[in-house]
Parts: structure tokens; sequence; C-alpha cells
């Protein structure tokens, strides 16, 4: 079970949300959120309502001014519990968008998909089988991330509302990050 607080001032200052399963509005319960304190679990943090707009990932551990550590233009709206996942991690990635082009299964993390397949242009669908995965839309694990639990995502593109989306980069969330 996770454990995540919220606070609408930075350094653990003003009211706080107390908040221990997804939430896709805060501002029900707080009129801003400049930092937090996760006690237990991992997290995926988003700036804007019903878990879009740029998204975090965090773990255990206290963010007492996270706009200024990640440059957020704005404040934490919404928040997800990424759930504990124990046994194999298996993804299906694809070159291209609705499971076209190359395809290849990956079961561990991928610093450069360039390198490692030889695709220049990236992962553009996947279907992920088992385990909770973070995607990035460069190599080395940077830039804009995204979390992605299983099921399936046939065009990056649409589902993001950017144009030529595509990811470069992925890691799973291992129970270890507890």
């Amino acid at each position: 079970m996770g454990k995540i607080i919220f606070y609408e001032d930075r350094n653990f200052m003003g009211r706080s949300y107390e908040c221990s399963s997804d939430c896709s509005d805060m501002s029900s319960y707080l009129s801003r959120c400049h930092s937090c304190r996760v006690e237990s679990g991992c997290w995926m943090v988003y700036d804007r309502p019903n878990y879009t707009g740029n998204q975090y990932f965090i773990r255990r551990g206290e963010y007492n001014d996270y706009m200024s550590m990640w440059g957020m233009s704005d404040w934490i709206r919404s928040c997800r519990m990424i759930p504990m996942h124990r046994g194999p991690y298996r993804l299906r990635i694809y070159e291209r968008e609705n499971y076209m082009g190359q395809m290849m299964d990956v079961m561990e993390d991928c610093e450069s998909i360039m390198d490692r397949y030889h695709w220049s242009g990236g992962c553009q669908s996947c279907h992920v089988m088992d385990g909770h995965w973070l995607m990035y839309e460069q190599p080395h694990y940077r830039g804009r991330m995204w979390y992605f639990r299983p099921g399936e995502y046939r065009n990056f593109r649409e589902m993001m509302m950017m144009g030529n989306m595509r990811f470069m980069s992925m890691r799973r969330i291992m129970d270890s990050w507890y």
C-alpha cells in the first residue's frame, strides 16, 4: 500500500492532503500543491487533472520544492499509485504506429533503442504484457517520460495528442524502488 502527502506550499508547509490511492483531481482538497512527501510506494504525479500533462515518477522520499527540481511551470494536480509487481517484465515494442514495422520483445531496461535495435525512429507503439514501465522520449532515460501499465498502446501520437511521438529508451519500475 502506498502513501503520499501533498502540501500546498514549499517545504511541507500549508494545508496537506494524504493519499493512498489514485486521485484524478486534487483541487477539491488543496488550492495548489508545491511539495510532497512519499512515505511508501512509487507514484506518477501529473501537472494536470485526470492524469494528463507532464508526468514525473517519484518514490519514497521528500520533495520540498519539486517545481524547481523538475522545472515544472505548474503544480501537481493528479497522482497515480504504481502497483507492486512481482514476476517477469515483458514488453513488445514496434517501430511504427499500429504495431507496424519491426517488432522486438523486451524484458529488461533499454538505454537506447537506436543502439540496441538500430531503430533511428524509436518505438511508436507497444504492448505491455507484464510489469510497469517508464518510457522516455530520448536515449539514456532523458526527456519527458510516460508511465505504461499492462495494456495495448497502438498510437502514441494520438494517445498523447502530440505530433511524431516516439520513445528512445525504457526502464522497468522495479519492486526494489519501494
